[in-house]
């Protein structure tokens, strides 16, 4: 072992530095004692010589709790970074140095794992599918993720005070919320249609501070989509039930009919005999029962098809459609079934294009549009809308991308409550309506992905807004 391997240990060092201190301390004291010039001046140099090997004593000593105090303050502050060397050569600062460095290891890994846990909740709670909103006791919003941007149709407000200036509606919806309930919440919603939220709350106490976290459920789609699978059932047990006993009733009444109209038989040969006819009854009654019979199961049948429609769309084929081309060509079948009615056409922009299925997107803009112009005949009591009158049909670049087309007239317009029901199959209030085509165009909106909503001011603008 080499003489600077020795030294390097640190009982050495310090031994070497207390033998020197206490030799320089004796030899001072006894040349003190012993006087003179000579003595008092080596009694002064011994003197300094233990000055400084005591401060290196004290120093080595100390080296060990400074590195326990450094490493301490690291933990204290969430630091451990920094690094301990060995002493390099001496067991017991070498034991030391690797101590540290292995409790700061793990602290640096347990940091590390904190911080892969904190990012993976955050991105499940920024991407989860349920709107989340969490605030202080204060109102200072610390949680908005994604969907409840997009639920409450807000970017991330700072605070519920924010919030308020820009949806007062969802503002006053998250305070009423009381913690540990759950309760119903109906807003205006984002997408220029009612919502509505199953809204639940919970407090905790983070760093001694109060939290609300609020979650917000959209169950309207699944209650629409529910409501569609419950008319689908209904429409084919219908179309099942009604279609097999109306088509016999219809034959044998066109058959009566057909029966009593033939020319009276020759003399002395027996009439026909028709069932349910009484002996002597008047054929001219029968007829018109028949007749009546016949007519109502016509209309039955007319009825059954109708539902058929609605329930038997063809799967959409999307292709590239240009908004500009469609539009004008709703706009021109609309302008021919009533000429009096003013129809423009806005597309913005003017290349826009839509991926949809062109036959059913036409269709379901032409129902729209007709729609449109009767509700203007019906307030100026002319089914053709000759009155005059005013039908835009729009198109534009919503959000994400996502083509946007109105249409809108300046009709009487809706009440709320027939708002509500205006897209039930065979709702109306028209005289003679039959309720299929806002059901229909629905429908064909949801088979796109989209949705169809309504908007009306009465006696000012009633606006259909379908979203593809």
């Amino acid at each position: 072992m080499t003489l600077s391997r020795v030294w390097r240990r640190y009982r050495v060092r310090l031994v070497v530095r207390l033998a020197v201190l206490a030799a320089a301390v004796g030899g001072a004291a006894a040349l003190v004692v012993r006087g003179g010039a000579a003595s008092a001046g080596g009694a002064a140099a011994l003197a300094a010589v233990a000055v400084w090997a005591g401060w290196g004593a004290v120093r080595a000593a100390e080296r060990p709790a400074r590195d326990v105090r450094r490493f301490l303050e690291g933990v204290r502050y969430d630091d451990v970074s920094g690094r301990f060397s060995a002493a390099g050569g001496d067991p017991l600062l070498d034991a030391l140095a690797a101590a540290f460095e292995e409790v700061g290891g793990a602290f640096r890994r347990v940091r590390a794992e904190r911080e892969e846990q904190a990012g993976y909740l955050e991105a499940v709670v920024r991407h989860v599918g349920v709107a989340l909103v969490a605030f202080r006791a204060g109102g200072e919003v610390t949680i908005f993720n994604l969907a409840a941007r997009r639920t409450l149709g807000v970017a991330r407000p700072r605070s519920l005070e924010v919030l308020a200036r820009r949806a007062p509606e969802a503002a006053r919806a998250l305070a009423d919320v009381a913690p540990g309930e759950r309760s119903l919440v109906r807003l205006g919603g984002g997408e220029g249609r009612p919502q509505e939220l199953v809204a639940y709350a919970t407090r905790f106490t983070v760093g001694g501070e109060a939290h609300t976290l609020v979650s917000l459920q959209d169950i309207r789609e699944e209650l629409e989509a529910r409501e569609l699978e419950a008319w689908q059932e209904l429409s084919r047990v219908l179309t099942h039930e009604i279609a097999n006993s109306v088509a016999p009733i219809a034959s044998l009444a066109g058959t009566a009919r057909s029966l009593l109209d033939r020319p009276a038989p020759p003399e002395g040969a027996a009439p026909p005999v028709l069932p349910g006819a009484g002996r002597g009854g008047r054929l001219d009654d029968v007829r018109e029962a028949l007749g009546t019979i016949e007519r109502r199961s016509r209309g039955l049948v007319s009825f059954v098809d109708a539902y058929r429609t609605l329930a038997r769309l063809p799967t959409p084929r999307p292709r590239v459609i240009s908004a500009a081309e469609l539009l004008g060509d709703v706009a021109t079948l609309a302008r021919a079934s009533a000429p009096g009615v003013t129809v423009t056409v806005d597309v913005d922009p003017e290349r826009l294009e839509i991926v949809a299925d062109a036959d059913l997107v036409e269709q379901a803009l032409v129902n729209l549009a007709l729609n449109a112009v009767e509700a203007i005949g019906a307030r100026d009591g002319e089914p053709s809308g000759a009155a005059g009158g005013a039908v835009a049909l729009r198109a534009y670049a919503g959000p994400g991308g996502r083509a946007v087309v109105e249409v809108a007239d300046d009709g009487p317009g809706l009440l709320p409550e027939v708002a509500e029901r205006a897209f039930v199959p065979f709702f109306s209030t028209k005289p003679g309506g039959s309720g299929i085509g806002l059901a229909l165009a629905q429908r064909i909106a949801r088979l796109h992905g989209g949705t169809l909503a309504v908007s009306s001011e009465p006696d000012v603008e009633t606006t259909f807004t379908l979203r593809l």
